[in-house]
């Protein structure tokens, strides 16, 4: 209620477009395709199958290659996102934008997968695999599309989190073709694919990336975009297998009664097309009060030969408490862009009272003891001195 106040939603409970100046201005078109070009995460990369020559000569298939309801998701023009096809035809599907950037005469497409538009969001049926497959024989990379069609709220409820089955027979009849596969995950959940992952080339997470997202994606093959996108989720390796990565150790490897926390990747993870190397990480003292800050330093370097932008990722953990604590906790992150053979020193501020938790009273509790800091390969430790409660 007090920010439907702050808002004003009581007198003027709409929203007006002459109030929005800049909506769908050349700045905020901009702003939308550098989103997705930020965000999109290479998952798996094979003895560096991506980027791509432009003169690669590409098969697209699958039932998110020529869709832009896939790539907005819902609440996107309408709730459940279905007329977004119709509503968005200015902007590229994944098919248009890698045939734009690759020219007509090295794309080739055939669907081999459709949803069900008229159905339930999650039906899909095959339109031609067989085709698909004879096709790949012409191609040097099969761009294989994948994931869900938009949904929103309880009508996109879920009771499995598998990859359809017909998807599953595409992706297998693919892989099998013998021509690389590069899988493009387009969705809002993650769908479980190990089945499948080992056959994949390369492993590309484009989530719902909006109306420029194509775009961003046609840029990240080809290597114009160095991908630089960390998962926010942990990736489950399996349907039941759903331990995020703030997680107890009772839950995790570290269990001596046996545990077991092997997702398919883990969060924060994120490969690029060049490759960093941490040092020098230090802390400013040993010991701090519940009132004092740290500042932490860590030097983050790129080693490869292309430029590239890196996630530099704080963990904290709290060795012994008296509730359990976390296996680790994010607690600082920043983008950092380095050109080859660049380094940058990066530095991050934590308030100990951060670092509490909150106890079965209901209250905070900042207990002394041991932390341990880690980023990357990097990790040290210091003590907090005195126990509070808040």
């Amino acid at each position: 209620m007090r920010v439907k106040y702050e808002l004003d939603l009581f007198n003027t409970p709409v929203t007006l477009l002459k109030d929005y100046p800049k909506f769908a201005s050349a700045e905020f078109q901009k702003a939308a395709y550098n989103t997705a070009a930020e965000s999109i995460t290479l998952l798996k990369n094979t003895n560096n199958t991506l980027p791509l020559s432009k003169n690669a000569k590409i098969l697209v298939t699958g039932p998110n290659a020529n869709s832009m309801r896939s790539l907005n998701g819902g609440w996107t023009y309408t709730w459940q996102g279905n007329v977004t096809n119709e509503i968005a035809q200015q902007y590229n599907t994944i098919l248009e934008a890698v045939t734009s950037k690759f020219g007509k005469d090295n794309v080739t497409y055939v669907q081999g997968i459709a949803y069900q538009e008229k159905g339930q969001y999650y039906e899909d049926t095959a339109t031609g695999i067989d085709a698909a497959v004879q096709a790949a024989a012409n191609a040097d990379y099969v761009l294989l599309c994948i994931g869900e069609n938009s949904y929103t709220e309880t009508p996109g409820n879920l009771v499995d989190l598998s990859l359809s089955d017909n998807q599953v027979v595409l992706a297998n009849a693919m892989i099998k073709t013998g021509k690389p596969v590069i899988f493009v995950l387009n969705e809002g959940r993650p769908r479980i694919i190990n089945k499948i992952e080992p056959g994949a080339a390369a492993v590309l997470n484009v989530y719902l990336p909006g109306n420029y997202g194509a775009d961003a994606l046609a840029d990240v093959l080809t290597g114009d975009v160095n991908p630089s996108g960390k998962l926010p989720i942990t990736y489950p390796r399996y349907t039941n297998a759903l331990v995020s990565y703030i997680h107890k150790p009772s839950e995790g490897d570290s269990n001596p009664q046996g545990g077991m926390f092997k997702p398919q990747w883990p969060f924060g993870f994120g490969l690029s097309y060049t490759s960093f190397a941490y040092s020098g990480l230090t802390i400013n003292k040993n010991s701090f009060g519940p009132d004092e800050t740290a500042t932490i330093t860590v030097t983050v370097k790129n080693t490869g030969t292309r430029d590239g932008k890196e996630v530099v990722q704080l963990f904290i953990s709290d060795i012994l408490a008296s509730f359990t604590p976390d296996v680790k906790r994010l607690r600082g992150f920043e983008k950092v862009d380095l050109k080859a053979g660049e380094s940058k020193t990066v530095s991050f501020k934590v308030l100990m009272r951060d670092l509490a938790f909150v106890g079965t009273d209901n209250k905070k509790h900042l207990e002394e003891g041991d932390f341990k800091i880690q980023i990357a390969d990097q990790s040290a430790t210091f003590n907090v001195t005195k126990t509070v409660i808040f």
